[in-house]
């Protein structure tokens, strides 16, 4: 059986609209302090919007609101009820709704970034859901984790390695992580980084800024498509004068 896996979904209209930023990788790799940190550096010149996924809880919204680094608001929490890669891959549609929901109620907004739940080294985001892919690892589970593979790894727009300050206490060499990155992505790029060090993730942060200026140069400003449907239907019950 081959590791990768067909995507059953078309990817969603992009015009005019927000980029949408999928992050995933493993329990505890910092994916949530990722997204605390992109919207430190990021919110004061985009606008943004945030989905989460957690099995049963609301755990990282909730941290995500106690951190202030957005409107809470602009945060929505999807309990997924099952794998995390289930409703980011298969079954979008919890995922899709909140995205939506956050657009028509804050649009225009210029970045959606939405958290898996924790998975495994296969999860990846249906490109119905996500326009691009982070994917987050961190150097606790040795230096050998790159080299295994797996679609998330290879496969994702960007491999962010995080928690490098904890390198020297695990014995992770970060020269063989970096090299056996770059040797299982055919050229992708990859960006070491230490969240706690860098609250604000800036080397990521600057290439998610170019992913955004790159979405509007190809697809146009965002704009609010619920005003326009708003602007349509009063139109229809107007009177006739």
């Amino acid at each position: 059986m081959g590791a990768h896996h067909d995507d059953l979904h078309d990817a969603a209209e992009p015009h005019g609209r927000a980029l949408r930023l999928g992050i995933g990788g493993p329990v505890g790799s910092g994916k949530t302090a990722l997204v605390a940190a992109l919207c430190r550096s990021l919110g004061p010149s985009l606008r943004l919007g945030v989905v989460t996924n957690d099995i049963y809880t609301t755990e990282d919204a909730d941290f995500l609101r106690r951190a202030g680094v957005v409107d809470p608001e602009r945060i929505l929490a999807v309990q997924t009820g099952c794998c995390p890669h289930t409703a980011i891959r298969d079954d979008i549609a919890a995922n899709l709704d909140a995205v939506e929901t956050l657009e028509e109620r804050f649009g225009p907004l210029d970045l959606v970034i939405v958290e898996s739940g924790g998975d495994n080294l296969t999860a990846t985001f249906s490109r119905g859901l996500a326009d691009r892919q982070i994917f987050v690892l961190d150097v606790s589970g040795g230096d050998k984790v790159p080299r295994k593979g797996g679609p998330g790894v290879t496969s994702a727009d960007l491999l962010v390695v995080n928690k490098t300050d904890l390198a020297p206490m695990v014995g992770a060499d970060l020269t063989v992580m970096s090299r056996d990155a770059a040797a299982v992505r055919d050229g992708k790029p990859v960006l070491f980084t230490s969240i706690r060090e860098d609250r604000g993730a800036h080397s990521v942060a600057e290439w998610v800024t170019h992913m955004v200026d790159a979405w509007r140069r190809e697809h146009g400003e965002p704009h609010h498509h619920a005003v326009q449907s708003a602007v349509q239907s009063a139109a229809r019950q107007a009177p006739a004068s």
